[in-house]
């Protein structure tokens, strides 16, 4: 399903809901992050887990996992977006944006901000009331991007393995 398109320097890229043929070039781009390699591979051998938790974020409608396409079909981005309904701030909704790249070769051009734009759009459009993310504390450069887009760096955040 298309839900937006894009033109940055002369280049056409189109934003869609990811399909299962997509999860291959999605890791792709996941295990190319310089932090995460450890954690995301595109090994033959690990193509099921992902195959089957794409399964279950397309079954949620509480889950919107999407790319962005060049003019080739080519996947050269990617992000997840959840609906998260709250009690808090008298009964928020709130757009929880995660696991945003962007090909390394196209950083720069305005597809990652055109990218941001639309998820905050299309927060808006289902009702919430805040965008949130997460950044890891080494990304200076995407904490600068993200504060460039008007998000603040206002919470702490805490993880726990399991």
């Amino acid at each position: 399903m298309m839900l937006a398109t894009f033109t940055l320097s002369e280049q056409n890229y189109r934003l869609r809901r990811a399909g299962a043929a997509d999860v291959g070039p999605i890791v792709e781009l996941l295990a190319a992050d310089e932090l995460r390699q450890s954690e995301d591979s595109a090994e033959p051998e690990r193509h099921g887990a992902y195959v089957e938790a794409f399964a279950r974020i397309d079954a949620d409608p509480a889950q919107l996992l999407v790319v962005a396409a060049n003019q080739q079909d080519k996947v050269v981005g990617t992000m997840q977006l959840t609906v998260i309904p709250g009690l808090a701030r008298a009964g928020a909704t709130r757009l929880l944006v995660e696991a945003v790249r962007v090909d390394a070769g196209l950083r720069g051009n305005g597809l990652g901000s055109a990218m941001m734009a639309w998820a905050v759009e299309e927060g808006r459009r289902r009702g919430a009331s805040m965008v949130q993310l997460t950044s890891d504390r080494a990304r200076e450069s995407a904490h600068r991007f993200y504060e460039r887009l008007g998000f603040t760096p206002s919470h702490v955040g805490f993880k726990l393995f399991l």
